[in-house]
């Protein structure tokens, strides 16, 4: 599908599967070379395209978008039009393996075999790993939050009974520093780290543009002030103006991913 230039990807133009078109890269305007057009109709190159795709998966995000019309594009169109490479394509479809599982369930890298454990009861900070079960002869459980041999009784929500087993999502919350927002009126004094009110998920504003951010995690947008879902917030404010019941206080919980 390409030929290399000191490295850069770049299309064959004898690939007759591909629709080549005479306009700029939409993703990067300053490329050159051939461009080809994406089912939603933008255009892009191969280098291009692969950069974008890989900036979604480190911020989490693995369903691919067109930043100009968020239209969605599947996997195997993105990895045939960004001609990834062998090693492109495993570190791409194991960073969606993994994204996706965290969608429905809560994964734990069990500390004794390092392997994937479900944690199935999201009230529990106990779980059982069945591979060392079966290994050790014996129960095998561990804290999913100090991953350390679970000790105490369970089931069990808070901590377990390992010296300095705490929640390091909340103490984050607790101790993070205090932020403004210049552009929205009366957004003083906010905590400068937020949970996802959806799922849970701990994210930073980076204090530009509107009050809103959506998660990218569970890629729902709410408002990092008041904490509602954005739909609602805007019920009664704007994006740019404060919120009818205010600043909300700093969280003491963490919301749990609702697997509906």
């Amino acid at each position: 599908m390409t030929t290399q230039d000191q490295d850069e990807k770049r299309y064959d133009p004898r690939d007759t599967t591909l629709k080549f078109v005479n306009r700029k890269d939409e993703l990067d305007p300053y490329s050159d070379g051939l461009v080809a057009e994406m089912s939603c109709g933008h255009a892009v190159t191969p280098e291009s395209l692969t950069r974008w795709c890989r900036s979604l998966l480190n911020q989490g995000v693995y369903k691919f978008t067109c930043p100009a019309c968020v239209a969605e594009w599947s996997y195997p169109e993105v990895r045939r039009l960004a001609a990834l490479t062998v090693e492109e394509m495993e570190y791409f479809e194991e960073k969606i393996a993994q994204l996706a599982a965290t969608d429905y369930s809560e994964l734990q890298i069990c500390p004794g075999c390092k392997t994937y454990v479900e944690r199935e009861d999201l009230t529990n900070l106990s779980v059982r790993c069945m591979i060392c079960t079966a290994d050790n002869n014996k129960v095998y459980e561990f804290c999913c939050q100090c991953l350390r041999p679970w000790k105490g009784r369970a089931p069990r929500s808070d901590r377990c009974d390992n010296d300095g087993c705490v929640n390091q999502k909340l103490e984050v919350l607790k101790n993070c520093k205090t932020t403004d927002f210049q552009e929205v009126e009366g957004a003083d004094a906010c905590p400068f780290i937020r949970a996802c009110p959806t799922c849970g998920e701990i994210v930073e504003h980076n204090k530009t543009g509107c009050k809103n951010i959506t998660c990218p995690r569970c890629h729902k947008e709410f408002c990092f002030l008041c904490l509602k879902l954005t739909p609602v917030c805007l019920k009664t404010s704007t994006h740019y103006m404060s919120c009818s019941d205010g600043v909300a206080p700093r969280q003491t919980s963490i919301p749990m991913l609702c697997r509906k």
